[in-house]
């Protein structure tokens, strides 16, 4: 087993500086989605022009995924944080600043582009930090980031767009995104080198440091089965995540019938359930399923298919019911979202090419964020809000599959850890 260990001060500034620069991405995600019904009205957007600029912005952050995913390993996890966070605040500020159609696509593509960098580099610095027996417990508790990032952002927005205006929308969490980008460059601390090692735990493919030494292109990582396959599982998961994310509160409304005023609030559920769900799915990854991360995620996509099944049966039965039943959905959802594209991709990266992995990971799932627009509206249309989510069972079954496919055992020899 690998007993060296960063200093606890360092490590703990890695955890806390890499958790709020993640949650501060968020700043610059959720303007837009706050401030639609504003621009539509002053700017005369249509639906269709408002979709496009979300496509768009979709588009630009799943290609970004991959080029700054192999810059990351090149750079180091500090300069490309600090330089996407930047990138992201003039992206978001020039966005507030503009006030045509064209101006707010060319803005909110660029913002996606910059945007693409936090993932890969966030978990490559939490990857340098965190060994792999005990990385599913770490990413479980950091993975929260982006679930209470996505809450608080949505309430900044909120109170800028009440007290100060649309523009504010957009400049206020652009000044909030440098000072975190420049905090991140001033005091991340830099990837320690760890020893050569290898660890105590039986794996796979699928599991701790298995990528061999030599793959250092993105096109040889691309080409790996076993990260094939976590991105696979990620388009499934990322395609009923950000459905629900974008259209649950209009399904709790129009379809259910809550109250407006309450809509918003009960919409919180999912992503409620979900902070349990990745702390306690990761805790469980390190003591149940050393080195087999894959196997808990296929469980969990498998419970997923029936927590959504469940959920269709208590959405008609009140509040408290609709309420319990989308928390257990997030809960089975967030718990494999964030192992798959934490712990289990960090594994597969090893000390060569974490960055890269997650980008790939990531940026494979992301085209699945990019359909959710068209599969929502269109399989709604065709078969009801019924048949969408029998469309999400279907998918989490899949992901349950392709994660449960065993990978081929790899030699000590050509193990990262």
């Amino acid at each position: 087993m690998a007993t060296d260990s960063p200093e606890p001060r360092q490590r703990a500034a890695v955890f806390g500086l890499t958790w709020l620069a993640y949650a501060a991405y968020y700043l610059g995600r959720k303007g837009f989605p706050v401030a639609k019904v504003e621009l539509s009205r002053r700017f005369g957007l249509s639906m269709s022009t408002l979709g496009d600029i979300d496509t768009a912005y979709l588009g630009a952050y799943s290609g970004g995924q991959f080029v700054w995913g192999a810059i990351g390993d090149r750079i180091g996890a500090r300069r490309l944080i600090g330089l996407g966070m930047l990138g992201a605040a003039g992206a978001c500020a020039a966005f507030g600043a503009t006030g045509t159609a064209l101006a707010f696509v060319l803005a909110y593509t660029l913002n996606g582009f910059f945007q693409a960098s936090g993932w890969p580099g966030t978990v490559k610095a939490m990857g340098s930090w965190f060994g792999a027996l005990r990385r599913g417990t770490a990413m479980g508790l950091w993975s929260t980031c982006y679930q209470v990032g996505g809450l608080a952002a949505t309430a900044v927005a909120g109170f800028m767009l009440l007290h100060f205006g649309w523009r504010w929308v957009f400049f206020g969490p652009a000044l909030g995104i440098a000072a975190v980008g420049i905090a991140v460059f001033l005091w991340l601390p830099d990837k320690r080198q760890p020893r050569q090692s290898v660890p105590d735990v039986v794996v796979d493919s699928d599991a701790a440091g298995t990528l061999p030494v030599a793959a250092e292109s993105t096109w040889a990582i691309l080409r790996s089965p076993a990260v094939l396959r976590l991105g696979a599982a990620y388009f499934c998961l990322k395609l009923i995540r950000y459905s629900l994310l974008f259209w649950l509160p209009y399904y709790l409304e129009k379809a259910l019938g809550h109250p407006k005023s309450l809509v918003p609030y009960l919409s919180m559920s999912f992503e409620l359930g979900g902070v349990l769900g990745s702390v306690i799915v990761g805790a469980t990854s390190d003591r149940l399923f050393p080195g087999r991360r894959r196997l808990i995620g296929a469980v969990m996509t498998a419970a997923l298919a029936g927590a959504l099944l469940l959920y269709l049966q208590l959405a008609p039965l009140g509040i408290a019911a609709g309420f319990a039943g989308m928390a257990l959905v997030g809960f089975c959802l967030f718990g494999p979202d964030t192992l798959i594209s934490g712990a289990a991709a960090q594994d597969l990266g090893g000390r060569h090419a974490v960055a890269r992995v997650a980008g790939v990971v990531n940026g494979l799932g992301s085209l699945g964020a990019i359909l959710q627009g068209r599969v929502t509206s269109g399989v709604t249309a065709a078969w009801g809000w019924n048949g969408l989510f029998m469309v999400f069972v279907a998918l989490a079954a899949l992901a349950a599959v392709v994660l449960a496919i065993p990978g081929r055992r790899l030699p000590a020899t050509q193990r990262v850890v």
